[in-house]
């Protein structure tokens, strides 16, 4: 069975930080692209980063750049997303989602995902 697994989510102080990972079964990631998305209840989901196939196609949207950072294991068939300085605007659940082989592009978030993982919950809150 193919899936994706988030986890590492959880409870942070504001300044705070997190790393979540996004874990697959049934499937490698050396020829996806995994990305991040988050949403908050009652909003959209919006993408947040992306990783392509190597370790220098990735993506960070501007309301997250310099804090997170996305990296993968593919030997541990592993995403991570290392949130630092987390906002309580960061508070939302993320999901991982897997495509195809896509170049990561600010449009990337847009194009049709594969799969989607169940989601992890972040809240930042003092």
């Amino acid at each position: 069975q193919l899936q994706l697994v988030e986890s590492g989510g959880g409870l942070v102080h504001p300044g705070g930080s997190l790393r979540l990972s996004c874990a697959a079964s049934g499937f490698t990631f050396d020829h996806v692209t995994i990305l991040w998305y988050r949403q908050v209840p009652g909003k959209e989901r919006e993408g947040v980063s992306c990783i392509g196939l190597t370790d220098d196609d990735t993506n960070v949207v501007d309301s997250v750049k310099g804090r997170f950072t996305i990296s993968k294991d593919n030997a541990k068939n592993t995403v991570y997303l290392q949130m630092n300085n987390l906002k309580p605007e960061d508070t939302a659940v993320y999901y991982c989602a897997s495509r195809g082989q896509t170049t990561c592009t600010p449009s990337s978030y847009y194009l049709t995902m594969e799969y989607f993982g169940k989601g992890t919950l972040v809240t930042v809150s003092a």
